[in-house]
């Protein structure tokens, strides 16, 4: 995608060949920053400060994370060490593990001194990897988009997503985001509902921040609104990404999610999931067992926003000593789920659906 005329990817090598670079994400929408990091700490605090955040991009920094590892100490135990470093940043997302197991597997048997240049490769290939399905999610939900179009006899679709989904949660084009932009790009009339997404308001600081770079046209609503809207025919259907799925189809996305599963299931909008293949989880086929990160209360009782002036500034909201609970996703069941959208199609929110598309990973193919 692009920013200010100039092509971007979520995460890159730097130009000295050592150090990885990113966008930083908690700048956004007020700055655009890059961050520069030179080893395997600097990259686990960008996943857990959420510098980088979205399921795929979570698992492309651990990749970059253990090849930055290796340029330090290369050994048996400092691979392991990495991998468990990385893998304590964020509980939830399934692409983090995922990553993690094919760069340790990758690099295991290999000797030491190719262990720097491997991880590296590894990484890269994880990104190349992390494009080309996003692309392909972006084909088949455009699919989705157009059916909508002519089911309503023509004109606008109004479609409404929750968190941020798009190239900022991946390395490029997004997962619910990217079947948007190419509906735009093909002359679609497209209008999108952003959730804010409380309490990091992703929707509002980088959801509209993609949209309006792209030219989408949008607004910003509050996280409640979604039901109103429904209620009065103006979403015509929903499209919104996951941090993991099981195999049984139930989607573990942000916080919030699950309400408006509900609302679109008691109005008749299509609720669509956009997933590349590394977010399912095969081990599990209950929702209810997805560990659900438990994030700090400050980021309920404080939101940061810019003044008047200009001034970038962290404000309280609540009482003193009220505490917050604060956690970060929750589970839709699958028979909310209208379809799911990957990049080798589209197929029902079933572990039969879900086999038909990947019989090759179901069985334990991991690439």
């Amino acid at each position: 995608m692009k920013v200010g005329g100039k092509k971007y990817r979520t995460i890159w090598v730097a130009g000295d060949g050592g150090a990885v670079e990113i966008i930083d994400q908690t700048r956004l929408p007020h700055e655009f920053a890059i961050l520069r990091l030179g080893d395997l700490a600097a990259a686990a605090h960008a996943i857990r400060a959420m510098q980088v955040r979205g399921a795929p991009l979570i698992g492309a920094m651990a990749a970059y994370g253990v090849a930055l590892a290796m340029r330090t100490d290369s050994s048996d135990s400092a691979l392991d060490g990495a991998y468990e470093t990385l893998l304590a940043t964020r509980p939830t997302a399934i692409n983090l593990k995922w990553a993690l197991d094919d760069m340790r597997d990758h690099l295991r048997n290999r000797p030491r001194g190719e262990r720097v240049g491997a991880g590296y490769a590894r990484a890269a290939k994880i990104c190349d990897d992390d494009v080309a399905m996003n692309e392909a999610i972006g084909r088949n939900g455009l699919a989705l988009i157009e059916a909508a179009r002519r089911k309503k006899g023509g004109g606008r679709v109004n479609i409404l997503t929750h968190c941020n989904a798009g190239w900022l949660a991946t390395v490029d084009w997004g997962t619910a985001l990217a079947p948007i932009y190419m509906a735009h790009d093909a002359g679609i009339e497209i209008h999108v509902w952003v959730d804010e997404t409380r309490p990091r308001n992703q929707g509002a600081s980088l959801t509209a921040w993609e949209l309006g770079g792209h030219g989408v046209a949008h607004k910003v609503i509050v996280d409640n609104a979604g039901g109103h809207l429904m209620q009065r025919g103006m979403v015509d259907l929903c499209l919104v990404g996951t941090d993991r799925t099981t195999r049984a189809g139930d989607v573990c996305n942000k916080i919030g999610t699950y309400l408006k599963a509900l609302a679109a299931d008691d109005n008749g909008v299509p609720f669509y999931v956009a997933l590349p293949s590394p977010t399912i989880d095969w081990a599990l086929s209950d929702g209810r067992s997805i560990p659900i990160e438990e994030r700090e209360g400050r980021e309920v009782t404080t939101i940061r926003g810019r003044t008047q002036s200009g001034e970038i500034l962290d404000v309280t909201l609540t009482p003193e000593g009220s505490e917050a609970a604060n956690y970060g996703f929750d589970v839709t069941p699958a028979r909310l789920v209208t379809a799911l959208v990957t990049e080798r199609g589209v197929c029902e929110a079933t572990e039969e659906g879900l086999r038909h598309l990947f019989a090759d990973r179901a069985a334990g193919d991991k690439r």
